[in-house]
């Protein structure tokens, strides 16, 4: 007779094995995917088919009355930048802010903002222009431009909410989004600069890539006052929601620590506005008036943007509610108590538990954001039996995201993006693109060690 917790793990990793195949082999959608796994492991784990259904239907609602809102608002924000003009602006104003020798670490830093609202693939598409031009003027490989921008934009996308990676994952694993942004952050910064300037100004080196013939010459402009003066608003409605969620949090940590009183009205007012659905909606409706109609498109044109945005953002939200499907069977089902003995049995670090299996699904399926969702749901009801801590659940997130990030080849469509906008060929983009995915991946879990020694 086979014991319950081997037959539950067994049964977990079938359903992982099952859930790659359904994607990858069968290319059905990774939100009916999902379903189908959850299910899969309900009953299987013994649910009645009644608890399988309860499951799925708590489990879908109980993350989307979170997740549905950041992500709807961060796309519409991300496209009012995007049509205004606003992510050029702010890319062609840092770059000039870093001046001709430090242009790397300006774009590292414009990738890094950017990415914020703006989703890595489009933020690329609209600013590899800029790359065109300073490749042109400089009479280096696009590779020393476009490594360190793309180094940036892939942090962000991961590491960093409001993006819906990290949120989504966040809010699998009930963590605050302000300790995420912080540790993000701190954890980020090095993965960006490692995997950018530092990178890109090797390989930059070792292989040269001409700006493809397709590309504009017309793009070398320097900023006018305009954009200029655009500069500064885009600044403030990419940082605005950041700066509130992160000041929020920071006063609930020193409530719990008794440094500030309970019941105080300016106290609950920041945390109040610094929750994410007041910062993000703060942030879009500024971004709406000043790279809307002050930019002269009309009330129609606004709400046109606004739909347009959340066509893919509904994909996004689905993908997610399935992930908290997942979740939830776990939990339901008995076999994230079984994963947790087993795990706490070996003696493995949770932290490294969620690395690796992030790695493993991003490797084999190709998405970041399906292997964060996958991995948390995996992950979740594990880390719930070990007790752990706020801050410690955060680092958790974030070596997902890590992993999440790594080896980016042939069955991930940014892979073929990078490929493509840059004129490389398989081999070029595998020493180049997959190289840096992989040291934003490496460098981000180093750091989450690091800091983990501070909690762990």
């Amino acid at each position: 007779m086979i014991d319950q917790s081997i037959y539950l793990l067994l049964i977990t990793v079938i359903s992982i094995v099952l859930l790659l195949a359904l994607v990858m082999r069968f290319k059905i959608h990774a939100f009916i995917s999902l379903l189908l796994v959850s299910s899969f492991v309900g009953l299987g784990a013994g649910m009645p088919f009644e608890e399988v259904l309860t499951s799925i239907e708590e489990g879908m609602g109980g993350i989307l009355g979170f997740i549905a809102i950041i992500v709807g608002l961060g796309s519409i924000m991300g496209k009012l930048l995007e049509v205004s003009g606003g992510a050029e602006s702010l890319a062609r104003n840092i770059v000039g802010i870093f001046g001709t020798k430090r242009t790397s670490w300006g774009l590292t830093i414009t990738g890094f903002i950017i990415s914020i609202p703006v989703f890595l693939d489009v933020g690329f598409i609209i600013l590899v222009p800029i790359i065109y031009a300073l490749a042109r003027k400089s009479k280096q490989s696009t590779l020393y431009y476009a490594i360190p921008l793309l180094a940036g934009m892939l942090v962000t996308h991961s590491f960093i909410p409001p993006t819906p990676g990290p949120t989504a994952v966040a809010e699998i694993m009930e963590v605050p989004l302000g300790w995420v942004i912080i540790f993000g952050v701190i954890a980020g910064l090095p993965a960006a600069i490692l995997g950018g300037p530092v990178f890109g100004r090797y390989i930059g080196s070792k292989i040269h890539i001409d700006p493809p013939d397709f590309s504009d010459l017309s793009e070398g402009k320097s900023p006018s006052k305009t954009e200029k003066s655009d500069f500064f608003m885009v600044l403030v409605v990419v940082l605005l929601p950041l700066f509130l969620i992160v000041s929020a949090t920071v006063l609930d940590i020193l409530q719990e620590r008794m440094i500030l009183p309970e019941e105080l009205f300016w106290i609950n007012l920041i945390q109040f506005i610094g929750h994410p659905f007041s910062a993000l909606t703060i942030a879009t409706l500024i971004a709406a008036y000043f790279l809307g109609y002050r930019k002269g498109f009309t009330g129609k044109q606004v709400m046109e943007f606004s739909d347009k945005a959340l066509a893919p953002a509904g994909l996004i939200i689905l993908v997610t509610g399935a992930g908290g499907v997942f979740k939830e069977i776990l939990v339901d089902s008995g076999v994230g108590t079984a994963l947790a003995e087993t795990i706490m049995a070996y003696q493995v670090t949770p932290i490294v538990l969620a690395y690796i299996i992030s790695v493993v699904v991003r490797i084999t399926q190709g998405s970041v954001t399906v292997a964060m969702i996958t991995t948390a749901g995996m992950v979740a009801p594990i880390v719930s039996e070990f007790g752990l801590s706020v801050p410690e659940k955060a680092l958790i997130v974030i070596a997902i995201a890590a992993g999440s990030s790594i080896l980016s080849h042939f069955n991930d469509s940014g892979f073929w993006l990078i490929n493509k906008y840059l004129g490389l060929t398989e081999k070029q983009t595998l020493r180049s693109w997959t190289v840096m995915t992989t040291i934003v991946s490496v460098t981000g879990f180093c750091m989450v060690l690091l800091l983990s020694l501070l909690f762990f």
